[in-house]
């Protein structure tokens, strides 16, 4: 282990997870209101790149190579989202540092970074 010479204090935010997969699905509808497929139209000449092989890219290139409908690449983009979510939860719990809240505990977490900084 590498000394530092600094602490870290790691804080890791989770909620119930049908609460979480609706704000993946509300976040995806958002970001599709606010021009991802225009985005995605303006890179498609690179989709052959590593770095464009994400979540939400790949099932919008799915959809201008017509293997999909737009419909169903906004639905293969919410699921793809809430399965990527998953796994970074299953990695995060795997840090027994990390201290964990929901977003609605914002006393809890300032009284226990307080707590932490000043000890």
């Amino acid at each position: 282990t590498k000394k530092r010479p600094f602490r870290i204090i790691k804080i890791g935010l989770n909620m119930e997870r049908e609460k979480l997969y609706e704000r993946i699905n509300q976040r995806v509808l958002q970001m599709v209101e606010q021009g991802l497929f225009e985005e995605a139209q303006n890179v498609y000449h690179l989709r052959h790149l590593n770095s464009m092989n994400t979540v939400g890219y790949k099932e919008i290139f799915a959809h201008f190579d017509g293997t999909c409908t737009r419909d169903e690449a906004i639905e293969l983009i919410q699921n793809n989202s809430r399965k990527y979510a998953r796994k970074q939860l299953t990695w995060f719990r795997k840090d027994a540092e990390i201290n964990w809240f929901t977003p609605d505990q914002y006393d809890e977490i300032i009284t226990f970074l307080n707590s932490e900084l000043n000890s």
